[in-house]
C-alpha cells in the first residue's frame, strides 16, 4: 500500500463525501446518487468480469434480488422514525444475495467464456419472467412498495448518497484486497489459463465460487439501497439488461481487471447517458448513442482507458531510456519474458 495510493483514496472520497453538504441543488445529488450506483455495480463486476475473466451478463438479476428482497422485508415493516432501518439490513440482503450467487454460480460457471456470457444472460431474462409472474411475492407488474423514507426534503438524497459511498469503498476494497492477495493472484491464473492453474494445485472452483458469491451480493446489497431511493419496485426497473449493460460498458471502459477503471467509466459513462436520456429519451436514441460508444471503446481501446494509457507511458519510457540507434521495442513485448503465464508464476 503506497502512500500515494493512500492520499489518492482518501482525497477521491473525501470529496465525494463533501459534494452533498457543498451542493444544494437536488438534480447534482440525484445524479451522484446514481453514478455511484453504477460506479459499485461496476466495480463488483470487475471481480467476474475482470480479474477472473468470466464475463457475467447477468449481473442485474442480483441486483432485483436485492431490491425485492428488501421491499418484502419492509412489506409490513415501517423504516423506523429516523429511516436508518432498510440501511441497517443492507449486510443481510447481501448476504442472501451471496447464498443466492454461490448456489448459481455452482452451475454457471462449469461453463466458460461466451457459453458462461449466453447462461447468464439467460438467468437474467429468467429473473425478470418469475419478477413479473410472482405477483404474491413481488407485486407482478403492478409492482412492490417501499415504506417512505422521513428525510428532510432539503437533503432528502444524502442519505442513500453516503450509504452508496460506503459501498463504493466495501467494493473497491475488495476488488484492492483481491489484487493483492493470493485469491486475485488464483483469479488471474484462470482468466489467463483455466486449465494450467487447476493443474499447478489452484484451487479454481473455490475461487471462481468465492468471487462471484461476493461481487453478486455487492450488486444485491445497491440493489436494496435504489429500492428504497425510488420507493417503488417494477420488474422492468429492478431486473433490466440496460443495468448489466451498463456496468459491463463502464467496467471495460475504464479498464476491467484494474481497481480505479470501473469507477472512472460509470463517473464518464453515467453523466452521458443521463445527458442523452434528457435530450433524445423520448425516441430512444440515446441507446443507439450507447451502443456506439461500446463499439468505439471496442475499436479504439480494447483495454480500457487506464491500461491504455499505461500501456503508452511504458512505452515513452522506455523510448526516453534507450540510446538514439537502438530499435525501438514495446516493453509488453517482454513483460513476461523470463516469467511465463500467471500460472507459470504461481508455480514458481
Amino acid at each position: 500500500m503506497s502512500r500515494a495510493g493512500v492520499i489518492r483514496a482518501l482525497l477521491f472520497f473525501g470529496l465525494l463525501t463533501a459534494l452533498p453538504f457543498a451542493v444544494t441543488e437536488h438534480w447534482i445529488v440525484n445524479l451522484g446518487v446514481f453514478t455511484l450506483i453504477y460506479a459499485g455495480l461496476a466495480s463488483a463486476w470487475n471481480l467476474v468480469g475482470g480479474l477472473a475473466g468470466y464475463p457475467s451478463l447477468g449481473h442485474a438479476a442480483f441486483f432485483g434480488a436485492g431490491a425485492y428482497a428488501e421491499a418484502i422485508y419492509f412489506q409490513h415493516r415501517e423504516a423506523g422514525a429516523n429511516g436508518l432501518m432498510p440501511f441497517l439490513v443492507l449486510p443481510i440482503v447481501g448476504a442472501g444475495v451471496a447464498v443466492l450467487g454461490l448456489a448459481v454460480g455452482w452451475i454457471a460457471m462449469r461453463t466458460r467464456s461466451d457459453v458462461f456470457a449466453i447462461v447468464t444472460i439467460t438467468l437474467l431474462f429468467v429473473a425478470q419472467t418469475l419478477a413479473f409472474n410472482l405477483n404474491s411475492l413481488t407485486g407482478g407488474s403492478q409492482g412492490i412498495g417501499m415504506p417512505a423514507a422521513p428525510f428532510d426534503v432539503d437533503t432528502y438524497e444524502r442519505p442513500f448518497y453516503l450509504v452508496l459511498v460506503l459501498l463504493l469503498v466495501v467494493s473497491m476494497g475488495v476488488t484492492w484486497a483481491a489484487l493483492h492477495s493470493g485469491v486475485g493472484l488464483s483469479l488471474q491464473a484462470v482468466a489467463a489459463d483455466e486449465e494450467r492453474a487447476r493443474g499447478i494445485g489452484v484451487h479454481v472452483t473455490g475461487a471462481k465460487l468465492l468471487a462471484f458469491a461476493v461481487s453478486v451480493g455487492i450488486a444485491g446489497m445497491i440493489g436494496g439501497v435504489w429500492a428504497y431511493y425510488v420507493s417503488f419496485i417494477y420488474p422492468q426497473f429492478a431486473v433490466d439488461p440496460l443495468v448489466t449493460i451498463g456496468m459491463v460498458l463502464m467496467a471495460y471502459l475504464g479498464g476491467r481487471g484494474t481497481l480505479w477503471g470501473p469507477v472512472l467509466g460509470a463517473f464518464i459513462l453515467v453523466p452521458a447517458q443521463q445527458y442523452l436520456a434528457y435530450q433524445y429519451g423520448a425516441t430512444q436514441l440515446y441507446l443507439i448513442a450507447y451502443a456506439a460508444v461500446f463499439l468505439l471503446i471496442m475499436l479504439l481501446l480494447p483495454r480500457g482507458i487506464l491500461p491504455s494509457l499505461g500501456h503508452l507511458l511504458r512505452r515513452r519510457r522506455a523510448a526516453a531510456g534507450r540510446s538514439p540507434d537502438e530499435p525501438a521495442q514495446d516493453p509488453a513485448d517482454h513483460a513476461g519474458a523470463g516469467t511465463g503465464t500467471v500460472a507459470e508464476e504461481m508455480a514458481r
